[in-house]
Parts: C-alpha cells; structure tokens; sequence
C-alpha cells in the first residue's frame, strides 16, 4: 500500500472525525492516498504495517480517552513505533470556553503513557459543543460546565472553536514526515 496513509479516529459527536477528514483531505492535496477508519470499527485484517504511516485521533470526554482506544494502540503499538505516526486529542479544554491548554496536554500525555506509545507528532486541537447532538443529561452537564466557564449554553444551537489552521500545519508535518522517511 506504498503511499497510502492510514488515519484511525476514535469520535463520540463527530468532530474528531470532521478533524481527521480535514487532514486526509490536506494530505490528499498532497498526493498521497489515505483511508479512514472509526477506531471503534476496524475492519478485520487490517495491519498498520502495510501502510506508510498512521495518525490516530481521539476525543476526550470528562478528561479520558475511550478505553478502547488504549486497547487498540497496544494492539497496534509495533507498527505505530515502526513507521511515521501521530497522534492528536481533541477537547474543550484545548480551546474554547474556559479553555486549559496545559490539562489537554495532560490527557494526551497520560495516554500516550498508559499505551507506552511516543509518537514523534502530536497536537491538542479545540473541539466543539454539539448541543444538538447531546442527550438530555450531557446536555444539562455541559450548559452547567460551559457556563461557569463563561461559555456558551445556548442549547439550540452548535459552537465549534477547532482552529482549522493548526489542523492543516499538522498534516502538513506529517506530509513533511513521510516525504522524509
């Protein structure tokens, strides 16, 4: 599969997969082949070894990533170490209302040690509120974190705050990477 990339997302709402399709699209652009594939539903057989390079991508809700995930990436942890990878995490912490950059730094630090995976790549981007996508109770929850964040609580409608920009520079990096390897 010379020249393909292989990104894997781990997305609750959606938007981590908007963000993984954002950098598939820019590595497209770049003249490279790639596949996404839900985290949560890997085709059978699949082997990151045969591809170029990976990038996984993960939500993070109430400061975790999904238990799967873990699972996953130790399943995958050799060819991961094997190749160019990368990792990003996408939360409100690392931007938006409220926002704590340093702690979304921490959950993706956190994660990667508990995979023991060292990905020479790695990016916290801001997330979105999915009001509209939320059940009653995540609902209620986030109208209450949000607003004593100063936030936005108006449930009819969606914020998103993922700078589209540093998306791009890191699949950017990541082309420059795999150009190199």
């Amino acid at each position: 599969m010379s020249r393909t990339t292989l990104i894997l997302c781990a997305t609750t709402e959606g938007h981590t997969a908007r963000i993984a399709e954002r950098i598939a699209q820019r590595l497209r652009g770049k003249g490279r082949r790639v596949e996404i594939h839900r985290a949560d539903a890997v085709p059978a057989g699949l082997e990151p070894a045969g591809y170029d390079g990976v990038i996984v991508g993960s939500s993070i809700h109430y400061g975790r990533h999904p238990g799967f995930l873990r699972a996953l990436v130790r399943r995958f942890r050799t060819a991961l170490t094997a190749q160019p990878s990368a990792f990003f995490s996408v939360s409100l912490s690392a931007g938006g209302p409220g926002a704590k950059p340093e702690a979304a730094r921490r959950y993706l630090e956190t994660f990667l040690r508990q995979v023991d995976w060292h990905p020479p790549q790695t990016a916290t981007f801001a997330g979105a509120l999915q009001y509209s996508k939320y059940g009653v109770f995540k609902r209620l929850l986030m109208r209450m974190i949000v607003g004593i964040a100063g936030g936005d609580t108006d449930p009819t409608r969606d914020y998103e705050y993922t700078d589209w920009n540093a998306v791009d520079r890191f699949a950017d990096e990541f082309a420059q990477r795999l150009k190199q390897a």
